[in-house]
């Protein structure tokens, strides 16, 4: 039993665990009543034992567990036996990590004295004192093998003492007189030995004697035979140790053991003897002294001395206070003393080492007091000047004091360590200089070739950091100490000097490193210094971190670059000093910066540079020194790592990676996995040795745990396997993977790899081969159980979307099941059910067929994985089994199959009363394919039930026959006979199904479990006919025909034996159920009907007619549909007579003066019509069309069209006249209350007609109204507009009038003009509905068809008689509140999404409208419609034609909108603006138009006017790629300046806006195109006459005289600027305000540009003479002056533009002087003109007919004619009159706003 605990896997044992087990071992049989023998010793004796409370944890937690129960029973046992005493005591103190075996035992020990254990806490509360005789059976266990059980005696006999305080003088002196029993005495010789000379303050430590010469072991021949030992008790061994007797002879096994014990661990240490050469002088190596041979030293000797020492250092342990014992002086002097003399003078290193700390540890404790200090510094100087003791040593023997020089040597070594513990004693201000030369020589003592006493010495150094002036001197000794560390000369002198820095950084605190920037250096040394440097500062890195610990973390990050190179150093040396500080660095990592480090190492891993990938390798080979806790986190990224550098293609890489693995694989725990570790590194190395791995790990039987290292050798070779193309191979690491999480004690250290392995292994779930699959699914659910479900958060979402998902096969999601399944098994049935109705079964009916069969696959899985447990998930599951069945998809109907028959087959005897149910509910459900599925399983399930198999019943053989009998006698049996009725009742109603597969299914069932229908169908008639009025009851239209055919197949098989049976239930349910068991009923009469013969029908024919004709008057409509089929059928057999029963019946019936009677006959009659609508209309609708309507006409010619929709039409001739005109009628008397519900029924009638009719009546229906449309009675006009409006709302949904909206549109348009209001009224309302009604984007494709109607019906309207001409018109439709809503819609969809063509005629139209509209009708909210869309898209990439439409409607809305449209002037003006930049030359004109009347409405034109000169110079922003040139734009800008100065000049706010502008004209009057100098004059014209007359002078001064000053040198730009300059000033009014020297100057300047031979000028001086001569003071004699150049310029022979050029000047004089050519001065000029308007070319005589308009002032009568007929010559007058009464009195406007 003792040897479970052992092993890990007996954690694993319960009820009892192994711990109980050996307690009951020693439970007598009586004990439970309180009396019993108590165990004897040899009884007890394994428990004291190595397998006992001397063994491992587990055996010592055993153990006193069990001991805690013996003392429970025995308390005096267990006192009375010290050796128990003892163990128990021992076991109180073990100084492990092990909490468990220190509270057993220390319950034991509550236990053992009474205490009740139970009820305190056993961590805190006192332990009583052993007894006296503690140290007897203690002192042997000081040197035991295991270290764990020294320490623990240690501290145990340390306490004790403590507990006992008289003891400890004598107990101490035991130890020291034990200590020197085993010392080896000293040679006769020694004193001879020479000091050695050399300049080193420290002396050298000699080779050890025993080295020299080795003693000879003596052979021994093994013959086999049982050696005569010599019996020695325990107890006198032990006494001869306490009293320094010679101990008894232990064998060689013994001493082989003790020495392994002794042994210090074997670690990555210095060379001592390279440290020692480098102290060696040559005269120490030259000289040879002759040495005598000394006492052989042995390693059971050095075990007891260490134990010795180990319990003196536990005297001083400073972990707790308690564990502290008080020494008095005197005993302090001779342990002292024993120290110094013995302990420090040792010849064994290790011993020495211990010395060293218990004498530094004893000085720090217990020198406080002056005493003390006054004893030990002396003696201690003395120590170090001679290296000898001269303190008294009594009590104890001074015979073996080494006096060696060697011994004093190591005494001056070791002592130096004692000094710095006085120092810290040191506290006066006096000592200071004391500290500090103590301080000096513990600095020196670094260089000691001894790394445990450079060790020890910088313990203590870390202590004095900060006494006395010390702190002050940190930074120079820190540099003196780096200088050393990285160009120290010696290996030891630079390890000496690092562990001085470790030191001092350590006393002074964390922050000196940062503060002198100490990581920096070592940094730069480590990279970039010699090889010495490096691993200086390699040692100085390593020793931080172990002194610093986790504080030194944040550093290492920064010095992981350094560590890597110096990894890939080329010498040896640095790569050793590497790998030792990378280890310890390693095993100092907390959790957090292992995580900080891995990532660095990872990432140069992935470097090219194989040097830095093997760098990186050997740190992740480090990580085997993280503490276990550390090691287990960054295992699974670090061996998947080494693993991949197998296949890098250099071989240090891989060799690097192979010891790497070695490293981690020597921190192995595992036994059984260090056994076959060789196997998995071949594998990790060689792929194709996977299997081997595999097969190993497989046929190991695992009694240990599996530790986090075991893990991470294992995993990677599973990982390999699970990815393997074998399936054998597969399957293995697929076992592997489940049941390796019962084989690990913390599943913490498994949670890591998951990531690795659990990607694996979802790919082997969806394996094709279905062993694979299973065996992954199984170990998924292992891996679920053993770790939880809370650890795979993400496993159970993928396996719901592996089946859901579409893209995957039928095997994934079979795998994917499999392991869902598995999943839910192992998280219970809780978990099961929950997933399986949340998440799994919902899923039935996804529209997906992938994720169907998903579904299905988990119920293939579960039953036979849930076993019996399964059976509470069976009603949730059939319905998804059942729709599987009736899937779409095959695939998902097999899997369907599959499941279900694995569930008929394992829960159908069992679970039959469950599984029916819904297999019966399935035969009646709406998908056929279900019905097919239940028929598949219910004869499943019958024929197990029944002991035979469902098949094809093709032959009805005598076998088959009995067969059936038998089936049909266990089914009875089995379910009972009422139930075998329902059954076989819903079997035989499947046969009449209406899917064919169905009753194909319904008959092989039937046939193999029924042997006579015949008599069965007798037996079950009572409950089929239930079923059949239940299902014809039931509303489902296809149950309800199910069951008609059944019920006629009843009728076919047993005739009219049935008949009086059937008939009077279908008759009762007919008149007494609800809607629908009538409906079912007339179904069945249907059936019944069809399926009998015309006698049968004949001889019940009575019965049948009232029967037919009630349900033809039902109220409920299905009721009547069903029952006009039935008058069909019935009509089919029995013919006329079946009309001549029933229709007069209902005729008379629809006369009644009794609603409910009229109301039922007109239902019947609807029924009747709906089936026999051509014979019966003819005769019906004249009947019901006699005037005046009734409201009972109307409403039944309203029910009537909807059963006659598709003849009705052939009727409307005298249809829809007749209601139009009985509508009409209603208008033209007063209606009383009667009277409007008649024409309100009416109406009603007529929405039933237009709804109802069928789509190719549509047609029928608009052209009756049209015909009506232009009806001489306003009354029907009205009506007809009304029925319209009522076609377009009835028939919207159904959208079959497109066809006719032109006929609409153009009989709802020619009434717009209409004389009545009512009509135009009910016209709006029809528009309006049409446009709500077709949308707008099928109404849009008329735009054009609109325009030509209305342009059309206007042109009409106005050259009518009594029309207005071209005078203003406006049409009434539109001239009406909300007249052009209608319309309005399709309008702005055209302009808004339309094309090209569609927007122009959009805009266009929209303006003739608002032309055909009046302002008042024009209200703001709808100008705001209409300009919204406009200036939405204007600026879109139109064609031209589309801005110029847009930008004049935009134009007609300003005229007409006036101020309501204030605030969209900001918009406006920006579209226009940016017209004027289009490259259509119409567009910009309009633009400028444009802005003319937006000029009214602006308030803010100083902006508008800065944008136009800065675009017209040339710096607008307008100009793009797409717009017009340059000189284009500038032109048009030119021009739209001028008209913003004409018209809104005076609103100028910014007195620089004016001058800017003419500085703009000013700059540009000089360009070279002539139509931007006519347009910059233009601008300085409106620019003077606002600025005044004085800058018109400067301006003429400027522009005219100057630049005319040399008018030969001229050019022709220059000479057209001055007469366009001229002739803008002058004719404006400013122009009476020139100075008249200028004036006349500027006269005779224009009269020589007259005579020019330029065409361009003489044109432009023509009209700018016009504007002199009007601008003249003195008309007449200016007009005397001028008029021969004037005359000259008239002559037939000049060019026509000049022609006309003097054409418009003389319009300008005719404006500025009005009458000037009507008087006797201005004949001839007038005589001129009306020759040239006579005989001139055309565009010449247009000229002059205009300039004759003007003249003779046509416009306001015949006035002007008359004075010029006084004073003209007969000829003239009458070519005068003549031209005057053709020509001038037509033209309505001369547009002189340009001249």
């Amino acid at each position: 039993v003792l040897g479970l605990p052992l092993h890990d896997r007996s954690q694993t044992f319960v009820n009892p665990t192994p711990y109980e087990a050996l307690t009951a071992c020693y439970v007598t049989n009586d004990e439970a009543t309180g009396g019993g023998p108590a165990p004897t010793a040899p009884e007890i004796a394994p428990l004291l034992g190595e397998r006992g409370a001397l063994g491992n944890e587990n055996t010592r937690v055993a153990s006193m567990e069990t001991l805690a129960s013996i003392a429970r029973h025995h308390p005096k046992l267990i006192k009375n036996n010290p050796l128990i005493e003892n163990r128990i005591w021992l076991n109180c103190y073990d100084t492990s990590k092990k909490v468990r075996i220190k509270n057993a035992a220390r319950y034991a020990w509550l236990v053992a004295h009474g205490h009740d254990a139970d009820d305190v806490d056993v961590e805190s509360t006192p332990l009583d004192p052993p007894s006296k005789m503690y140290a007897v059976p203690l002192l042997p266990l000081l040197s035991h093998e295991d270290n764990s059980i020294a320490c623990a005696a240690a501290a145990s006999l340390s306490c004790a003492m403590r507990m006992h305080p008289d003891s400890a003088e004598k107990n101490i002196v035991k130890l020291c007189n034990t200590f020197i029993a085993s010392f080896p005495a000293p040679g006769e010789d020694d004193e001879q030995l020479q000091p050695p000379t050399s300049s080193s303050p420290f002396p050298v430590q000699p080779p050890p004697v025993a080295a020299k010469k080795p003693a000879k072991k003596k052979i021994i021949i093994d013959t086999g035979l049982k050696k005569k030992t010599k019996k020695t008790s325990s107890v006198s061994a032990s006494m001869a140790r306490i009293t320094g007797a010679p101990a008894p002879r232990k064998s060689a096994a013994t001493k082989k053991l003790l020495a392994k014990v002794a042994a210090p661990k074997k670690e990555r240490t210095l060379d001592q003897n390279l440290l020692m050469d480098q102290f060696k002088t040559k005269t120490q190596s030259s000289s040879t002294v002759k040495k005598v041979t000394a006492e052989e030293d042995s390693e059971s000797k050095v075990a007891i001395r260490m134990g010795v020492l180990r319990a003196i250092a536990s005297l001083t342990d400073g972990s707790s206070s308690a564990n502290k014992v008080e020494l008095d002086l005197p005993l302090l002097k001779i342990l002292i003393g024993f120290l110094l003399a013995f302990g420090l003078g040792d010849g064994n290193e290790g011993v020495r080492n211990a010395s060293r700390n218990a004498a530094r540890d004893v000085v720090a404790h217990y020198g406080s007091s002056e005493e003390a200090i006054a004893f030990f510094l002396p003696q201690i100087e003395s120590v170090l000047k001679t290296g000898q003791v001269d303190c008294v040593l009594d009590p104890l023997n001074p015979e073996k004091v080494p006096k060696t020089i060697a011994a004093s040597d190591y005494r001056k070594e070791g002592v130096v360590v004692s000094l710095g513990s006085i120092a810290l004693h040191l506290k006066n201000d006096a000592d200071e200089d004391k500290i500090d030369d103590i301080i000096d020589m513990l600095l020196n003592a670094l260089k000691t070739p001894s790394e445990d006493v450079q060790s020890s010495v910088a313990l203590s150094l870390a202590k004095l950091m900060k006494k006395g002036r010390t702190q002050a001197r940190v930074e120079s000794l820190l540099n003196d100490l780096m200088v050393e560390c990285i160009n120290g000369s010696s290996l030891a002198s630079r390890r000496g000097a690092a562990y001085g820095i470790s030191a001092a950084v350590k006393g002074s605190g964390i922050a000196s490193l940062k503060k002198y920037e100490v990581v920096k250096r070592l940094e730069e040394a480590c990279i970039s210094g010699s090889p010495n440097s490096k691993e200086g500062s390699l040692f100085c890195i390593e020793l931080l971190s172990s002194r610093l610990g986790i504080l030194f973390e944040p550093y290492v990050i920064v010095l992981l670059p350094a560590l890597l190179k110096a990894f890939s150093d080329s010498n040896d040396y640095v790569r050793a000093a590497a790998d030792k500080t990378v280890g310890l660095i390693m095993g100092k990592l907390s959790g957090h910066g292992v995580k900080l480090v891995m990532p660095a190492v990872l990432d140069a891993f992935n470097e090219p540079e194989w040097r830095t990938k093997q760098a990186s390798i050997h740190m992740l080979g480090s990580m085997s020194h993280c503490a276990p806790k550390q090691l287990a986190a960054c295992l699974p990224k670090v061996v998947p790592k080494l693993t991949e550098a197998f296949s890098d293609t250099h071989p240090k890489v891989k060799n690097s990676a192979e010891e790497a693995l070695e490293e981690i694989c020597k921190v192995i725990k595992n036994p059984e996995i260090s056994s076959i570790s060789t196997t998995l590194l071949k594998a990790l190395i060689d792929a194709s040795a996977t299997l081997k791995a595999l097969e190993a790990l497989i046929s190991t039987e695992f009694v240990h745990a599996i530790d986090a290292p075991s893990l991470s050798i294992i995993i990677p070779v599973v990982h390999r396997g699970l990815r393997d193309r074998a399936a054998t191979t597969k399957r293995y690491a697929a076992l592997i993977s489940g049941n390796i999480c019962t084989m690990v004690n913390d599943p913490r250290d498994f949670v890591p790899y998951l990531p690795i392995l659990l990607p694996a292994l979802k790919s082997t779930l969806l394996d094709p081969i279905p062993d694979v699959r299973s065996i992954s699914a199984k170990s998924l659910g292992s891996l679920t159980r053993g770790l939880g479900e809370a650890t795979f958060p993400d496993l159970r979402p993928w396996l719901i979307d592996t089946l859901r998902s579409e893209g995957g096969s039928s095997v994934e999601r079979s795998g994917a099941a499999q392991g869902l399944s598995e999943l839910l098994v192992a998280g219970g049935a809780q978990l099961t059910e929950n997933v399986m109705v949340n998440e799994i079964l919902p899923l039935k009916s996804h529209p997906k067929a992938g994720t169907r069969e998903g579904v299905l696959w988990v119920l293939t899985f579960l039953p036979s994985v849930l076993g019996q447990a399964f059976s509470s998930l069976i009603d949730q599951s059939l319905p998804a089994l059942l729709s599987g069945l009736a899937d779409d998809n095959e695939a998902v109907r097999d899997v369907a199959l599959r499941a279900g028959r694995v569930l008929v087959k394992s829960h159908g005897k069992a679970q039959k009363d469950r599984i029916l149910p819904s297999l019966e509910e399935g035969l009646s459900n709406e998908d056929y394919r279900i019905r097919v599925a239940s028929l598949t399983l219910l004869g499943d399930l019958l024929g197990m039930l029944g002991g035979t198999k469902i098949g094809k019943a093709n032959t009805d053989t005598q076998d088959e026959f009995r067969q059936a009998e038998r089936a049909q006698a266990q089914i009875a049996l089995a379910l009972g006979n009422e139930t075998r009725k329902r059954v076989l009742s819903s079997l035989y109603l499947a046969r009449s199904d209406t899917a064919a597969v169905v009753r194909q299914s319904a008959v092989q069932v039937w046939k193999t479990v029924v042997s006579v229908t015949a008599r069965t169908l007798r037996e079950i008639l009572s409950v089929l006919v239930e079923q059949i009025v239940t299902a014809l009851a039931s509303g489902d239209s296809e149950r309800t025909q199910v069951a008609g055919r059944c019920l006629g197949d009843i009728v076919q098989k047993l005739g009219d034996q049935v008949l009086p049976e059937i008939i009077p239930v279908l008759r009762d349910n007919l008149y007494q159920g609800d809607e629908y068991t009538r409906q079912g009923v007339c179904v069945g009469l249907a059936e019944v009907i069809d399926c009998s013969s015309k006698e049968q029908i004949n001889k019940y024919l009575e019965v049948f007619v009232k029967v037919v004709q009630d349900a033809l008057c039902d109220e409920n409509s299905e009721v009547r549909t069903i029952a006009a089929s039935c008058f069909q059928n019935l009509y089919n057999l029995v013919g006329n007579r079946t009309l001549d029963e029933i229709v007069p019946a209902l005729l008379v019936a629809m006369e009644s003066d009794d609603d409910v009677t009229k109301t039922r006959a007109l239902n019947g009659m609807t029924g009747i019509l709906g089936v026999r609508s051509r014979e019966l209309l003819p005769y019906i609708i004249p009947r019901l069309l006699k005037t005046p309507l009734t409201m009972s006409h109307a409403n039944a010619l309203s029910s009537i069209s909807g059963a006659t929709g598709g003849t009705i039409h052939l009727h409307f001739s005298s249809i829809i006249p007749t209601l139009i005109m009985e509508l009409a009628s209603f208008s033209e008397i007063d209606l009383d209350e009667e009277e409007k519900a008649r024409e309100e029924s009416v109406r009603l009638c007529f929405r039933a007609v237009c709804h109802n009719v069928d789509t190719t009546g549509v047609n029928w229906l608009i052209s009756e109204i049209a015909s009506k449309c232009a009806h001489d009675k306003e009354s029907v006009r009205k009506e007809a507009c009304w029925s319209y409006k009522v076609v377009v709302e009835e028939r919207k949904k159904v959208a079959d009038f497109y066809e006719q909206v032109p006929i609409i549109l153009r009989e709802l348009l020619y009434r717009l003009n209409d004389d009545s209001t009512v009509v135009l009224k009910a016209n709006n309302m029809a528009l309006a509905a049409l446009t709500s009604c077709v949308p707008a984007e099928e109404l849009v494709t008329h735009i054009q068809y609109i325009r030509n109607l209305i342009a059309s019906m206007v042109s009409d309207a106005r050259y009518r008689k009594g029309g207005v001409g071209d005078g203003d018109f406006f049409l009434p439709g539109f001239n009406m509140p909300k007249g052009l809503e209608p319309l309005l819609p399709i309008y702005q969809r055209g302009i808004l999404y339309g094309d090209a063509t569609i927007r122009e005629a959009a805009a266009a139209g929209l303006g003739e409208l608002i032309t055909i509209t009046s302002k008042k009708y024009l209200a703001g909210p709808f100008l705001i419609k209409l300009t919204g869309p406009l200036l939405r898209i204007v600026g879109d990439r139109n064609p031209s034609a589309v801005k110029i439409a847009i930008v004049q409607t935009l134009g007609l809305i300003l005229t007409k909108g006036g101020p309501v449209l204030r605030a969209f002037v900001p918009q406006f003006q920006t579209t226009f603006v940016k017209a004027l930049s289009d490259p259509s030359r119409q567009v910009r004109i309009e633009a400028i138009k444009a802005l003319a009347l937006l000029m009214p409405l602006s308030t803010r034109v100083d902006p508008l006017i800065k944008e136009l000169v800065s675009t017209s110079l040339g710096k607008g922003s307008n100009v793009t790629v797409e717009t017009a040139g340059m000189v284009a734009i500038q032109t048009a800008t030119l021009e739209a300046l001028a008209v913003v100065l004409k018209h809104g000049g005076k609103k100028v706010k910014v007195a620089e806006s004016i001058p800017s502008s003419l500085d703009a004209a000013k700059e540009l009057v000089a360009h070279e195109d002539d139509g931007i100098r006519e347009s910059a004059a233009k601008v300085i014209g409106y620019a003077c006459e606002l600025l005044g007359a004085d800058e018109a002078n400067s301006v003429i001064q400027e522009y005219v005289l100057d630049k005319a000053s040399n008018l030969s040198n001229c050019s022709l730009e220059t000479k057209h600027a001055i007469a366009c300059i001229s002739r803008r000033v002058f004719s404006r009014s400013i122009g009476h305000e020139i100075d008249r020297s200028i004036y006349k100057s500027v006269s005779s300047l224009t009269q020589t540009l007259m005579k020019d031979d330029k065409t361009m000028v003489k044109e432009a001086s023509c009209v700018a003479i016009g504007a002199i001569l009007g601008s003249s003071t003195e008309v007449v004699s200016t007009l005397a002056l001028l008029e021969k150049s004037i005359a000259n310029c008239m002559d037939t022979k000049e060019e026509l533009a000049v022609q006309q050029a003097v054409a418009n000047g003389l319009c300008v004089t005719a404006r500025l002087q009005q009458g000037v050519f009507r008087t006797e001065e201005g004949l001839a000029l007038i005589n001129n003109a009306l020759k040239l308007a006579m005989s001139g070319a055309q565009r010449v005589q247009f000229s002059y007919n205009d300039f004759l308009w003007i003249a003779l002032d046509v416009k306001n009568g015949e006035s002007g004619l008359e004075e010029y007929l006084s004073l003209a010559q007969f000829d003239n007058a009458k070519k005068m009159q003549a031209i005057y009464s053709k020509v001038l009195m037509k033209i309505k406007t001369v547009n002189d706003d340009d001249l």
